[in-house]
């Protein structure tokens, strides 16, 4: 792809962004690297591992490829057997530990899946699995590292028992050469001496001795200070000491290198694995750095052919802030294979042509472009753009002349596996002799099926479009009330300039206006007032449009609603059916026992029964009916609600009406009329009970189907507030905030990543004075959902960086 095209079309700022969202060295400068590509299997891959990480950061949030780095020396130094220091040794360990958390976090891509009682198998698997599955965490190594070196420059004293036993040995010479000293200072030579301390020179201990009294104490002079007042004297008594700490030093130091020797031979036996790592790690911060630019973009995935036909739906430029930025709709390639694009300055025709180039560039670089769902692009070999003025001075070129040579430069290169881009062609000139060169250009790269979208002011390329199949018309919306473009594409509609409505609207006088009017040719003048008469046709049917798009969103709308109250009601019946036969069947089972109970007592008794045994019998029956009755009744109160009916007047009831007892929810049919007090008798199946006439509405006033809606409460509304999980990164930094706005901040952001399900998050806060470590860790404290939190271990942050982990 040639650089020009790139530069032109702003494909180098697409890169900057997104070598941005990289978070290691390798990672950026893979980035850097990325070039569109040719090759549409390469194409769909990549687009395909892009889509894939998207989907893995939605399910599981972003990691992190930090401690990977450029090793190439390292692997070097391991293959010929190099020692290597503890701060490579140790940074090899952070690698190795930042490889075992991105293995983590690939196979944790199917845990969400498995929550719901899934077997272990349903893992997702994509086209990143395999990146993920050939990482080699190399755990005993890196724990082996980390036994043996404590930081950068410090070595454990359990490396190995020789060290430790020179270190015990080193700390025992110490304490003598302590006791010898402390003796000499605190003793009869106290008087000797400038101070009554004991100091190091050059690895040797001294004590600090008057320069006149120096014949005293015999011993080495090792230094004296500026003035030559004090000389410093290693006493006689403390040489052999201060020469055994000098030879376990050496001894310490050899000890030492012996252990990076062996440490390094351990890594080196794993060279290959290594290296291995640093590539997959490489390509996987490369891969999920295009994943997150497309979040940020909010772009999708594009369609790819090789057919040369691109439809960009709702199209959006990334660099144009995402708040101000117009989608558009453009397409080529199938009923025509050259589109020309006319409109008023400033209305958005060159913001067109650079967003069709630029998303086609990215397209082919793997990346997700800003668009619409189902967005299609080809594959082109070459893209042309010929944009912007860029006379030269220095050159003598004027602007014609310089966007002459790169049109003659295009259509000496150019085929049909290319896509050619001209901003205003023909400009710069005459505009008959312009118009006349912008027609023949256009028709010899139609004529060779060359893609080509263009921009004019010329309304001779507007007849050359409506007369030449193949070709179309396209023009930049204009709303002239208002002097402003709303940077709509209109395709199949040619533009118009609008210079005399806008000159008016300006303040141009209308004397004027009318003279120019006149100076315009008859067929100009009537292609205008076409173009205009087409205008209005067109934004009347686009309202009308509208208007049957809004109908027949609210009619889809009612349909959903009454289809899925119907669904429920369906579904309410089926429960209120098993439900009811559930209780008959208790009903019955209960009746039968209560029956067979009856009967044996019964036949206990024989022939001597009496009738005030049998009727004590039947009232305890009737006793347990009762109470089942008024267990029925509660239920009722509780789901139905107030009756709203006229109370009946006993002239109102006739024998054998239908009845509904609303305290215990019963129906059945009046029995009896009622007496003074209002009582009577209503039968309830083979039941006949005794009711109050206020306690009592007729069925046939209510029916059944209002019955449901009442006892279901349908035609309530009920809404649901969803929430989107956005991507929430597992590190928040807080340096160089204040405790109150980094507090304020950090609780957002733990909200946030407790709702995205993260099993854990890093808080970096520094280290400092450790007020905002503490402001932090008592702020955790007080958080529920946080389970626990610790400080970062060597390598992730010590104590510039808190770990929280959420309660499950």
């Amino acid at each position: 792809m040639n650089q020009k095209a790139l530069h032109t079309l702003e494909y180098d700022k697409i890169i900057e962004q997104l070598t941005e969202c990289a978070t290691s060295d390798p990672g950026r400068r893979k980035c850097r690297e990325l070039l569109p590509m040719t090759e549409v299997s390469r194409i769909r891959k990549a687009l395909t591992e892009t889509g894939d990480a998207i989907a893995r950061i939605f399910r599981n949030g972003s990691t992190s490829f930090g401690s990977n780095r450029e090793f190439s020396g390292t692997w070097k130094a391991l293959t010929i057997g190099a020692a290597l220091d503890m701060k490579t040794l140790l940074s090899l360990a952070d690698f190795l530990d930042n490889v075992k958390r991105v293995k983590a976090y690939g196979s944790s891509a199917g845990s969400r899946e498995n929550a719901g009682g899934a077997p272990a198998e349903a893992v997702v698997s994509d086209s990143l699995t395999d990146y993920f599955h050939g990482l080699e965490p190399l755990p005993q190594v890196s724990r082996e590292i980390r036994r043996c070196i404590i930081s950068e420059d410090e070595m454990a004293d359990d490396a190995s028992p020789a060290l430790k036993k020179i270190r015990r040995e080193i700390g025992l010479t110490g304490e003598k050469v302590h006791d010898q000293l402390d003796r000499i200072v605190k003793g009869s030579a106290r008087e000797y001496l400038q101070d009554a301390v004991i100091t190091l020179r050059g690895d040797r201990y001294c004590v600090p001795v008057r320069a006149e009294h120096k014949s005293q104490i015999s011993g080495i002079v090792h230094d004296q200070s500026s003035s030559g007042s004090t000389l410093f004297i290693e006493p006689a008594a403390v040489v052999e000491l201060n020469n055994r700490l000098r030879e376990l030093a050496l001894e310490e130091r050899a000890e030492i290198e012996e252990i990076l020797r062996g440490l390094t031979a351990m890594a080196g036996e794993h060279v290959t694995a290594f290296s291995d790592n640093a590539v997959i790690m490489t390509e996987l911060d490369f891969i999920f750095a295009k994943a997150s630019l497309a979040l940020s973009q909010n772009a999708v995935i594009p369609v790819f052919n090789e057919a040369h036909c691109f439809d960009i739906r709702k199209g959006r430029h990334p660099l144009i802030d995402k708040k101000k930025v117009v989608p558009i709709d453009v397409m080529s390639g199938r009923d025509y294979d050259m589109l020309i694009i006319t409109g008023p300055n400033t209305g958005g025709k060159t913001v067109t042509l650079k967003t069709v180039g630029l998303l086609t560039l990215m397209g082919q670089a793997g990346l997700a472009i800003p668009a619409g769902d189902r967005s299609e692009l080809s594959v082109f070999r070459e893209i042309y753009a010929d944009i912007g003025d860029e006379q030269s001075i220095e050159q003598s070129l004027s602007t014609f002349s310089s966007h002459m040579t790169n049109t003659v430069q295009i259509l000496r290169e150019a085929d049909e596996d290319c896509l050619c881009i001209f901003d205003e062609l023909g400009a710069g000139t005459d505009p008959t002799e312009g118009a006349a060169l912008a027609v023949a250009i256009l028709e010899y790269l139609h004529t060779r099926g060359i893609r080509t979208l263009a921009t004019t002011h010329y309304s001779e390329l507007k007849v050359y479009a409506l007369t030449t199949p193949g070709v179309q018309n396209a023009s930049c919306e204009f709303d002239v009330e208002t002097l402003s473009p709303t940077y709509r594409l209109l395709i199949g509609i040619p533009g118009k300039s609008n210079a005399f409505a806008i000159s008016q609207k300006l303040g141009l006088s209308q004397e004027i206006i009318e003279s120019a009017r006149a100076h315009i040719g008859q067929d100009e003048k009537r292609f205008e007032d076409l173009l205009a008469d087409l205008e209005t046709s067109r934004r009347t049917i686009e309202r009308e449009q509208a208007t049957i798009e809004a109908y027949k969103h609210e009619m889809e709308k009612l349909k959903a609603v009454y289809t899925a109250k119907q669904t429920k009601i369906d579904a309410s019946r089926e429960d209120i059916l098993r439900q009811a036969h559930e209780e008959a069947r208790d009903i019955l089972r209960q009746a039968k026992t209560e029956a067979d109970e009856t009967i044996r007592a019964i036949r206990k008794s024989g022939d001597g029964v009496t009738l005030r045994e049998l009727e004590s019998i039947r009232t305890g029956m009737q006793q347990k009916i009762s109470e089942k009755n008024e267990k029925l009744s509660a239920k009722e109160k509780n789901k139905q609600p107030q009756s709203t009916h006229r109370k009946l007047k006993p002239e109102d009831l006739h024998i054998g009406d239908s009845v509904r007892i609303v305290s215990m929810g019963l129906v059945g049919t009046v029995n009896s009329k009622p007496d003074k007090s209002g009582n009577l008798f209503v039968m309830c199946g083979i039941i006949r009970t005794k009711a109050r006439i206020d306690d009592l509405v007729p069925v046939a006033e209510e029916s059944a189907a209002d019955q449901m809606k009442k006892f279901y409460g349908y035609g309530k509304k009920h809404e649901m507030d969803l929430t989107k999980a956005m991507h929430v990164r597992t590190e928040i930094n807080l340096i160089g905030r204040n405790v109150e706005d980094a507090l304020a901040e950090l609780d957002k952001y733990l909200d946030d990543a407790y709702v995205a399900h993260l099993g854990s998050v890093r808080i970096v806060h520094g280290k400092g004075s450790g007020t905002l470590r503490r402001a932090v860790q008592e702020h955790l404290r007080t958080v529920p959902y946080v389970k626990s939190y610790k400080q970062a271990e060597y390598g992730e942050g010590d104590s510039g960086v808190t770990i929280a982990t959420f309660a499950k």
